[in-house]
């Protein structure tokens, strides 16, 4: 059976993202939901829509990948991981934690 797995990292590695969802997918038969917004700009309002949405998005999934590229993790992707582990939720890093 398929898990379903939720990317969480900062924008600045989005390129690096882009590369993990494509080897989750095609490699390990994952169902990847990303949801990337490199430089766009958006009002407060749609910011925290999104935010929301992401957080929804951790809900349905069976797990998150944090991508922590030099294992950077921002206090954003911080909160995500707090929140996947008080639901239980697997959690699979890029790159060990220090």
């Amino acid at each position: 059976m398929n898990k379903i797995v939720t990317i969480c990292g900062s924008m600045k590695f989005k390129e690096k993202m882009i590369e993990i969802v494509k080897d989750l997918e095609i490699k390990d038969k994952y169902v990847v939901i990303q949801c990337i917004y490199s430089n766009d700009k958006f009002s407060d309002n749609e910011q925290s829509i999104l935010a929301d949405l992401h957080y929804k998005k951790i809900d349905i999934s069976d797990a998150i990948y944090v991508v922590n590229v030099d294992g950077y993790i921002g206090s954003s992707t911080g909160k995500e991981v707090e929140y996947a582990k008080k639901l239980g939720k697997e959690i699979m890093y890029l790159e060990p934690i220090k």
